[in-house]
Formats: C-alpha cells, sequence, structure tokens
C-alpha cells in the first residue's frame, strides 16, 4: 500500500453492495455504466460522510421551518390562519334558528304552497316554528330565541341562508360537508387545511375534531387523510372525559423517566428507520415514525392545553356547564396555541335529528351549546384572535319546514317533528376575514328549497379556503395519476362573504 490508505471501492446504484460484488468480481468483464465503481480513500469517504450528515441535519432543519410556514405556499394573503367548525351533527332545523319563515304560521296545518319535495322519509302539512325570532344588532338580523345569546354577536356573523347539499342521508350528506366528496374516501377539510398551512405548533396536532361520549355518524371518516399524508389526519379526543390524563390516553408516563423515554424513542425510531430502509416509499412507515415523535413532544404540552382547570372561575362560568362548554373552551386554548383545525361536534351519534318531538328537543340542544359559542366569539373578540380565526357554525343539511309522518306500522302518532333537508338549510361563519352582520341568500317562502344566491357545500369550501389563502383549484395532491382537491371539479368563491 506505500504507506497510503487502501482505497474502498463503492458501486452507483446499488442497494445491496454484497450481492453486486459477487455478480460483477474484478476478473469479470467491465460493468455496465450505471454500475461504474466510484473509487476514493478512506479520508474522502469520512469527509463525504461527515457534509453527508450535515446536510440532513440542515434538511431537518429547513424541513420543520417549512413545516411551519407551511406546506403549499398560499397563492394570496390569508385572511384566516386556523378554523373552529362547530358541527352540529344530525341536521339542525334552519327554520327553527337561523332562517325565520313568517310563512310557516300562515300555513300551518295546510299543504305547502309549492308542494312537499322528496326528503327521506313522508311528509305532511307544513309546521309553524315553536320559537320566536327577534332582530339583534346594527344589522337587524333576525335569529331564533335559541340561541338568543350568539345572537349578541350577530354583526360579526354572515349567514347562509340558501345552502344545499344533494341528498337527504346523513352519512352521504357527512361525508360531503366533511371531505367534499359523498360516497368515495377522500380527505377532510382539516386535513386539507393542514396539508396546505401547516403547523404552527410541532408539540401538538394541527387537526383536532373532540366528540364527547363517543363518535359521529361515519366515526373517524369525517376526519380522514385518505390519501394525503398520515400526519394531517385528524386527532379524535372525547370530551366527554375530564381529566387530562383521560382526555389524552397514555398523556403521562408514571415509570419512565423523560430522558430515559427519549433514549427508547430513539431506538425505536433507528429501528423503524431500518425497516423502512427496507422497503419502498410507504407512508404508512412514515406516519408511524412521525405518530412516535408527536406523542412525545404532546407530554408537556397537550397536558396543559386541555387543562381547563388552569382557567378562572369567571371563565368557566362565562362558558357554563357541560361537555360541549369545555370542549369549546379547550378550543380556544388550541387555537392559542397554534392548532390550526379543530372540529367540535355537539355529541355523538346525530343529536339534531329530530324526526319527532322538535320540541323540546332542540331547545335542550341548543341550551348546551348557546352559551359557550357566545363566550367562545367573545373570547377571540377580546383577545384580537378572532381576526385571524374562522368561526364556522352548521350541520351536514336542515330540516323540512313540513311535518315527518308517522314511520309506516308506528302506532305512536307523533307528528311534531322534521325530516332532512337537503334541498336548503343554514350555515354561519365568523372572524377571518368574513364580512359580519349580512345575511346571503334565501330559501322560498316556507324554507323549503334554496332559490336565491344558492351555495353548494363545494362552494363553501372553496370559500374557506380562499379566507385560508388558498385557490381552491391549486390546493391539489397527486395521487393515483390524478390531481385532486377538496372540491374535485366543481366550487365557486361567494364573494359576498368576504370582507
Amino acid at each position: 500500500m506505500n504507506g497510503r490508505l487502501a482505497p474502498i471501492r463503492w458501486w452507483r446504484s446499488t442497494p445491496d453492495l454484497t450481492s453486486r460484488r459477487r455478480r460483477c468480481p474484478p476478473c469479470s468483464p467491465r460493468p455496465p455504466f450505471d454500475e461504474v465503481p466510484l473509487v476514493f480513500d478512506r479520508r474522502q469517504l469520512l469527509k463525504r460522510c461527515g457534509a453527508g450528515f450535515g446536510a440532513l441535519a440542515l434538511s431537518d432543519l429547513l424541513g420543520r421551518e417549512s413545516f411551519a410556514a407551511g406546506q403549499v405556499v398560499p397563492q394570496f394573503a390569508p385572511k384566516a390562519k386556523r378554523v373552529i367548525h362547530l358541527f352540529m351533527n344530525g341536521g339542525p332545523s334552519h327554520v327553527d334558528t337561523f332562517d325565520p319563515k313568517p310563512a310557516l304560521t300562515k300555513f300551518h296545518g295546510k299543504t305547502a304552497p309549492t308542494g312537499n319535495l322528496k326528503t327521506e322519509r313522508p311528509t305532511g302539512h307544513v309546521m309553524q316554528s315553536p320559537y320566536a325570532f327577534k332582530s339583534y344588532g346594527e344589522s337587524g338580523l333576525q335569529v331564533s330565541e335559541l340561541f338568543e345569546k350568539t345572537a349578541a354577536h350577530i354583526d360579526d356573523i354572515c349567514v347562509i341562508r340558501s345552502m344545499h347539499a344533494d341528498v337527504p342521508n346523513h352519512e352521504p350528506s357527512l361525508m360531503l360537508m366533511n371531505t367534499g366528496e359523498s360516497r368515495l374516501v377522500r380527505p377532510s377539510m382539516g386535513s386539507w387545511l393542514t396539508y396546505g398551512l401547516g403547523s404552527d405548533n410541532e408539540n401538538l396536532p394541527s387537526f383536532i375534531a373532540m366528540c364527547p361520549g363517543g363518535y359521529p355518524i361515519k366515526e373517524s371518516q369525517n376526519w380522514q387523510n385518505a390519501f394525503l399524508p398520515g400526519k394531517y389526519q385528524g386527532t379524535y379526543v372525547d370530551s366527554s372525559h375530564r381529566r387530562v390524563d383521560r382526555l389524552i390516553e397514555n398523556i403521562r408516563c408514571e415509570s419512565v423517566a423523560p430522558a430515559d423515554q427519549r433514549q427508547q424513542l430513539d431506538l425505536l425510531r433507528q429501528l423503524n428507520l431500518a425497516h423502512a430502509a427496507q422497503r419502498d416509499h410507504d407512508p404508512r412507515l412514515e406516519s408511524r415514525i412521525e405518530s412516535f415523535e408527536l406523542a412525545y413532544r404532546m407530554q408537556s404540552e397537550a397536558a396543559d392545553a386541555f387543562d381547563v382547570s388552569r382557567e378562572t372561575q369567571a371563565t368557566l362560568d362565562q362558558y357554563g356547564p357541560g361537555d360541549f362548554a369545555r370542549q369549546t373552551l379547550i378550543a380556544r386554548r388550541l387555537v392559542e396555541r397554534g392548532v390550526r383545525f379543530v372540529q367540535l361536534y355537539t355529541g355523538a351519534g346525530q343529536p339534531w335529528d329530530n324526526h319527532d318531538d322538535l320540541e323540546p328537543r332542540h331547545r335542550d340542544l341548543a341550551k348546551k351549546v348557546d352559551q359557550p359559542i357566545a363566550a367562545l366569539l367573545a373570547d377571540l373578540k377580546r383577545s384580537g384572535l378572532l381576526d385571524e380565526t374562522l368561526v364556522l357554525w352548521g350541520g351536514e343539511f336542515g330540516r323540512t319546514p313540513v311535518v315527518e309522518m308517522p314511520k309506516k306500522g308506528s302506532n305512536q302518532g307523533k307528528m311534531n317533528g322534521r325530516d332532512h333537508n337537503h334541498w336548503g338549510f343554514t350555515v354561519w361563519m365568523a372572524g377571518g376575514g368574513v364580512r359580519g352582520g349580512q345575511a346571503i341568500g334565501s330559501t322560498d317562502e316556507i324554507g323549503f328549497q334554496a332559490v336565491e344566491n344558492r351555495v353548494h357545500v363545494h362552494d363553501l369550501h372553496a370559500t374557506i379556503l380562499r379566507l385560508m389563502g388558498y385557490d381552491h383549484e391549486q390546493l391539489t395532491y397527486r395521487y393515483a395519476g390524478r390531481d385532486f382537491r377538496l372540491t374535485d371539479v366543481h366550487g365557486k368563491i361567494v364573494d359576498q362573504v368576504i370582507a
């Protein structure tokens, strides 16, 4: 060797060096061009490896920086940085909440003047609202007595009274509202937004869904990531639990110190990376590795974010009692800490699905959510967060202005509820660049069908993305040879919404 370091032979484009050397021994013919050996001594090897590790570290730092800034550069200056979606799952009645229809009293007990549109179940005569409406704020918009506390903020609220969906069934309508697709598996709105915007706080999930007592209809499909990377899936929390270690399972480890946990996690990461290196790119493996890291980082910050006992008694009283109140307060604490998308369901199943006994069921439900929603809007406005936080309220559809007939063969004789109504319903938005104190569009005389400035769910999604800084046609993800987006091939921005 004449005092020189022996050269190291390294084969280009080979994942299995040993097997490739066996095929290409020194006495064999010259290997193909893509297998030409690279020859450099040990000093060069160490130099290159050192530079490589530095590049990896730099890549990680830049990756974290770009992740904090957002995965996809917004096409517009964002008016909103985060979203709180107040989901009244089951379908609240728009004609009993935010869409007053005096004609219901006029035609009560009579045939609908425009006839009954086809919905999920047989319907009968017109049924008047059991709730009084009155005007609020400088805008003078009318709101039902069910939401009198929320109505105090009506000048910050934009009410869309001309929403419509595709079918009068819960499952496809929930999927349409949450994912933009009623039949096939698609990423949820929260996943799309976190994919676009990234995270402001890598110690907390960027997308959290809370539902007290269990799951809504369609369960985790409501916050699925589908073909987007796994880190964009929503994290589910059962907000009926009061203790932090029950809200988030395994948030604390009593048997292992944090430093020891870090060592265990580092070893686990090495094993997972070695496992992944032997396989083609598999996003499920990457998601698993990221989930362990996130769980470790969450141990301190999540415990603080979900612990409402740190709030003053005055704040707790402001939000009121109950599960929905507690999860609404947690939502405020989460957006304060940079969580991008927080979705709050009223409760497990479909609480607002009042096919009979509309009164008192709607009143009981509204009593649980009205005060917390009003407190949330007041809190966000007082702290200045409302300017950059979009609050969305609504269900998957509305309810008919006509009474639902008893089920066939039933002897209950109840005719005091409303069927599902996808033909026309209401949602509202506040904050995050929304022009408040206005109502957009309208349903017909009795509230059966959207007739003026009709807004489809795809249009709502396009408008939300615009408020977040994105052109809904440009925020795409390549999958199976096609560029997918939240609005599919539909959607138009409702310009009136935007301030």
